[in-house]
């Protein structure tokens, strides 16, 4: 039977600690496996641990740049619902689609008009900073923080947990929607099929 966390061909081949990181990502749970481990081996011991909050974490750590902010347009879609999606989320995607300068500019535009209640700006944070910098034009000579975009992704599908009828059931959703990117799937999955469905636990788990 294939382990929920194998098979993540989209993920580098470092150890799970120095992405953690290079995104300057922490882990709260304790962990038993070396320095040296890969994320897989990181992911099957949170799992184990039901530490799903780090799951999602060294997931956002993990997934390159481009799969994060994929990731974040499939939370920010479920937070549209059945709307045709916000100007952010609509510029998001076009930039995953063609990850160039002039889409990469309306992902900029519609973060500069967004709507204060706007909640998709963060996958649009996320796409903007995916180039690498803080913008286009004079924006391009000034680096992005690192581990913007992880946080950003990691913050849009947290989003929806607020937003879902059952929040440890989406909990599950999305990090089999990270799993299906980091694999090389499209992410587009509606419903979990590992584990079975969680009893009410405390998302952190762990000591």
């Amino acid at each position: 039977m294939k382990k929920r966390f194998s098979d993540l061909k989209k993920v580098p081949r470092e150890p799970a600690m120095r992405l953690l990181a290079a995104k300057r990502i922490k882990l709260d749970t304790k962990l038993k496996t070396p320095a040296s481990a890969p994320v897989e081996a990181v992911l099957e011991e949170l799992g184990a641990q039901k530490a799903w909050v780090c799951v999602l974490r060294m997931l956002s750590a993990a997934l390159p740049d481009r799969e994060a902010v994929w990731w974040a347009c499939l939370a920010a879609r479920d937070i549209c619902g059945d709307n045709p999606g916000t100007p952010s989320l609509k510029a998001s995607e076009a930039w995953v689609f063609e990850p160039n300068d002039a889409n990469r500019e309306k992902v900029q535009i519609a973060l500069d008009t967004a709507d204060p209640d706007d909640d998709t700006v963060l996958v649009a944070t996320a796409a903007l900073y995916a180039g690498g910098s803080l913008g286009i034009g004079d924006l391009s000579k000034m680096a992005a923080p690192p581990g913007a975009v992880a946080a950003c992704a990691l913050g849009m599908n947290m989003t929806t947990l607020g937003t879902a009828k059952i929040p440890l059931l989406q909990l599950q959703l999305i990090i089999d929607r990270a799993v299906n990117v980091a694999r090389g799937g499209n992410g587009r999955i509606d419903k979990i099929t590992e584990p079975p469905p969680p009893e009410p636990v405390s998302l952190e788990g762990g000591d």
